[in-house]
């Protein structure tokens, strides 16, 4: 099956979306399933993984998106993942407040840049979701800021954020199908 350049770009996009949500979605599962009071060596991982794997999507999104797509906010992005996945990797020697307010900030910024993203492409349909969807992880980043001041703070919140995400990613992902017919 032969695509025309005009929608490859979206076709490649729609592809990243369902990983992307797929991604998410078994991430989440384990973070609810091990997300303990103390930050372990396992949730660790899986909290520094979830920002690597933002970065491979976007270097993914920036390698077939075209000389015409977001490259700068998907470099970005690149930036902003790489140090939300170095600074959670701290911040778990030093606890769930800590973990929150790392993850939290990169929420907010990531989901400015995701924002930005999806108006740049609106042209190519199924973007609405991720315009929401930025939108939204900016306001939960703000949350996580003021769950991480406060009584009982959980790294089990972090699974419904990417579940949400994910969610979105798989709407985005449909959109996309519908309009390439």
């Amino acid at each position: 099956m032969s695509t025309s350049l005009d929608t490859r770009p979206a076709d490649d996009l729609r592809t990243l979306y369902y990983a992307r949500f797929g991604f998410a979605v078994v991430w989440a599962g384990l973070v609810a399933l091990t997300a303990p009071t103390q930050p372990t060596l396992a949730i660790a991982a899986l909290l520094v993984l979830y920002p690597l794997f933002d970065v491979a999507a976007a270097v993914i999104d920036l390698r077939t998106s075209g000389p015409t797509g977001p490259r700068g906010p998907l470099y970005l992005n690149m930036v902003v993942s790489t140090l939300a996945a170095l600074g959670i990797g701290i911040a778990c020697t030093a606890g769930i407040p800590d973990v929150l307010w790392v993850w939290g900030l990169w929420a907010i910024t990531a989901g400015i840049v995701q924002l930005i993203v999806a108006i740049l492409r609106y042209r190519l349909g199924g973007q609405w979701a991720m315009i929401l969807s930025g939108g939204i992880s900016t306001a939960a980043g703000a949350g996580f800021l003021l769950q991480a001041g406060g009584e009982n703070p959980s790294l089990g919140v972090l699974a419904g954020y990417a579940t949400l995400g994910g969610i979105f990613f798989l709407v985005s992902a449909i959109r996309l199908h519908r309009a390439s017919r």
